[in-house]
């Protein structure tokens, strides 16, 4: 074909306005039958792919194109292998691309966003928030607050931004900081912003009737996840039942709903039932592009259901799959997670005592294994064997410390591990060794280089903050100082912490960290003055003795004095005279007869008109007398006779 129509062909192609993306994919593939190297039509036919979603054909594509179309194609590749779930590719795209535009920029904080590098992200939005493109400000804020509501999930990220910093102006923005407070424990402001984002999604006029119901879908399934988290269950059930999952809403965003749903309804009696209702949405989480934490908990609550299906071999497979590294002191959830789960499928059926007995048997086969440790312990407090306790999760701690290896470290201090182990010594009223562990635990997180653990750092320094001495209270004091360093922002109860021990410790640095400390107005805003005074003064309910005792001083009453119950023999007749001999006691009476024949012989030597046997007394000096008995006459010339031989 001449190059002029080639030319002519390419023209057309740029300034054709055709809106079906199939009818500009096949315009592109005829115009590569006569020229293979034309770069507009290679472009062209990627673009439409993407359009199409056809992602794999588009990264085929985009190879098959050459050197050249790959450097120009650098955002439509990482775009590609970002769809694709192949993060670590399109990272390695947009490295090598080096970031020259703002829409690989654009691209890469949302590729680090999807690959969980939450600070990654939130760097580089606010380096396009900075920028002069104002038009985008309003979705890089969206974006922001969700890498920042994702980084409190995951609990490893320094950014503690406040609300206020960033108005909450529509229902994505309400809907995020809904998110970031479910992360912090904040339940009742979450609800409230939960509400907002409700009523912001329905007065919307940028979308349609199906974008609004898809919305109400994400907004109604976290409002049931926080009423549930409140302990209102029935309400969080009624939740569920209006979000209305249907097949082609988000997938990932079902898989959710049904799991919680789930999770809050009545099981059914029958285990293998239940395998069948979830076996179908179940099967289909590894097609979802959900986050670890929410593939963790599906992968943990499917085999679950397969245990309670006494499809025991297949779990203790995919634990063993999961286990199998245990030696290197693993800190990863997941694999704790099937540690437990893993063991629970070996010991299925038996005893507690059998139980147990396997369970340590099988600890000493995997000394590193946390989970096992865990559930040991969690056993013998079950069977109120406490000293056991304490001494098998010592035991482990001793042999993490003495492992001279980073990871052992970690894994001995961390928050988890530690918060047990203290909470085992003060059940045993051993409060000094109960501090030493936490003060111990805080020394290497603060001299550890890189994050630490801001957690048991702020609960090491609240506990040494009351201590009477003063180097407790000027280590409290740098404990607070190192999550004011990792912390952008520093919360309240670093800020205060930190000001309380500078109070105790070094006064004149107090003036220059009071400007740290929350306002009053902060605290108090949520608090409802006016419904605090219409309620009144709670008054508990006093115990029956008190009152009784109170009215009494008051008003002088007598007591009631109860009267005693009169009673009667069972053959008392009315107008019968009493027994004259009642008050005597049974022996003494007439008509008392002894039992036995040796009862009745003693009796008639003391019956009354009877015949005396004659005895001798002799007196005493002062009274009383001595019977005298005869001695039986014993014949001393009756000799005994001798035996015959």
């Amino acid at each position: 074909m001449p190059r002029d129509y080639v030319t002519a062909m390419s023209d057309l192609l740029r300034a054709a306005s055709i809106e079906d993306h199939d009818e500009i994919l096949q315009a592109a593939n005829a115009t590569l039958k006569t020229d293979d190297t034309d770069e507009v039509a290679w472009h062209t036919i990627v673009v439409a792919l993407l359009k199409l979603d056809r992602f794999d054909d588009a990264s085929r594509a985009i190879s098959e194109g050459g050197i050249k179309l790959e450097t120009t194609c650098a955002l439509e590749k990482a775009y590609a292998l970002y769809k694709l779930g192949k993060l670590h590719e399109a990272i390695t795209t947009l490295n090598s691309s080096g970031l020259k535009n703002r829409a690989l920029n654009h691209m890469a904080a949302q590729i680090a966003y999807r690959a969980e590098q939450f600070d990654e992200a939130h760097a580089i939005y606010n380096q396009l928030l900075g920028a002069t493109y104002h038009e985008e400000n309003h979705d890089i804020k969206i974006n922001l607050s969700a890498a920042q509501a994702q980084a409190k999930w995951k609990r490893t990220t320094t950014l503690h931004e406040t609300e206020s910093q960033i108005e909450l102006e529509s229902f994505e923005l309400c809907y995020n900081a809904a998110c970031a407070n479910i992360a912090q424990g904040s339940l009742s402001s979450a609800s409230r912003h939960l509400n907002r984002a409700l009523n912001l999604c329905e007065a919307s006029d940028e979308l349609n009737s199906e974008e609004k119901e898809e919305e109400r879908r994400a907004i109604l399934s976290q409002q049931a996840f926080v009423l549930a988290k409140l302990g209102k269950v029935d309400h969080a059930r009624n939740m569920h039942r209006l979000t209305n999952f249907r097949i082609n809403s988000d997938q990932n965003l079902r898989i959710i709903g049904q799991n919680n749903h789930l999770a809050l309804g009545n099981m059914p009696q029958n285990p293998f039932l239940l395998e069948i209702q979830t076996g179908t949405w179940l099967s289909s989480r590894t097609e979802t592009q959900t986050f670890n934490f929410q593939s963790h908990l599906l992968a943990r609550n499917s085999s679950i259901i397969s245990l309670l299906a006494h499809k025991t071999d297949g779990v203790k497979t995919k634990a063993y799959r999961a286990v199998k590294h245990s030696q290197s002191r693993s800190l990863s959830i997941k694999q704790n997670d099937m540690s437990v789960i893993g063991a629970a499928a070996d010991t299925q059926g038996l005893s507690e005592k059998e139980v147990l007995r396997s369970l340590i048997s099988l600890s000493k086969r995997r000394p590193h294994d946390a989970g096992l440790v865990v559930i040991i312990v969690q056993l013998h407090l079950q069977m109120r064997n406490l000293g056991a306790a304490v001494y098998t999760l010592e035991t482990f701690l001793s042999l993490l410390e003495n492992s001279n290896s980073e990871q052992g470290l970690m894994l001995r201090f961390m928050p988890g591990l530690v918060a047990l182990g203290v909470f085992l010594k003060k059940i045993q009223k051993r409060e000094g060794c109960a501090k030493a562990e936490l003060i111990k635990a805080g020394r290497y997180w603060q001299n550890r280089p890189g994050p630490s653990a801001p957690s048991l750092l702020k609960e090491t320094g609240i506990e040494l903050i009351s201590s009477s001495t003063n180097d407790d209270v000027m280590l409290a004091g740098a404990f607070f100082s190192k999550i004011m360093i990792e912390e952008n922002l520093a919360s309240p109860t670093t800020s205060v912490g930190l000001v309380a021990a500078l109070a105790a410790a070094d006064a004149p640095e107090v003036v220059s960290n009071t400007p740290l400390l929350p306002s009053t107005n902060s605290l108090v805003q949520e608090i409802e003055v006016d419904k605090l005074l219409n309620s009144g003064i709670l008054v508990l309910p006093t115990c029956s003795a008190s009152k009784t005792r109170l009215d009494f001083q008051d008003n002088k009453a007598e007591r009631a004095v109860k009267k005693r119950k009169r009673k009667l023999p069972k053959s008392f007749m009315d107008g019968q005279a009493p027994d004259p001999e009642r008050w005597l006691p049974l022996r003494d009476r007439v008509s008392y007869r002894p039992k036995g024949r040796k009862g009745r012989k003693k009796a008639a030597e003391f019956t009354q008109g009877g015949l005396v046997k004659a005895t001798e007394t002799m007196g005493l000096v002062g009274g009383g007398g001595v019977k005298i008995e005869k001695a039986v006459a014993i014949n001393a010339s009756k000799k005994k006779k001798r035996s015959k031989k």
